[in-house]
């Protein structure tokens, strides 16, 4: 009989580990793969998915997150910021919404005014990003 007692095949997968590089299998004492050095990973850990904030913070660039925040855009209502929001996130500019000042409505209704606000680096990107040729349809992108 052996020394380590049995736990199941599930226990025994979860204990061996793999080289990510060559994926040659290693016991559970092993921490670098003899062939190629690279660190041992578990051989049945799931991959975690990343949550939407994960997601969302992945697509942000660095370059356009720094400094204060300045006003690029001011939307007609909290769904148009929302837009607003994710065309400035697909171009890896962080933002923030806020209630334009002057509008007394309670903050639960999704009606009135938003600023969009973006980070002094990303301000000039922000304002091409959603600079609109547009006619009569003209986005109010005024500071």
């Amino acid at each position: 009989m052996s020394a380590q007692p049995h736990r199941g095949d599930g226990a025994a997968e979860a204990e061996q580990l793999v080289c990510p590089s060559c994926a040659r299998v290693h016991p559970p004492h092993e921490r670098f793969c003899a062939d190629c050095g690279m660190p041992l990973v578990h051989a049945a850990r799931e991959q975690r998915q990343p949550s939407a904030r994960q997601r969302r913070a992945r697509k942000i660039k660095p370059q356009y997150a720094e400094g204060e925040l300045v006003k690029v855009a001011r939307a007609q209502n909290e769904t148009e910021a929302r837009f607003l929001e994710g065309l400035l996130l697909e171009e890896g500019i962080p933002c923030l919404l806020r209630r334009s000042r002057g509008f007394d409505v309670a903050e639960m209704l999704a009606a009135g005014p938003r600023d969009v606000l973006v980070p002094a680096s990303g301000a000039e990107a922000a304002r091409e990003a959603l600079a609109w040729d547009g006619g009569a349809g003209e986005a109010d992108v005024s500071t």
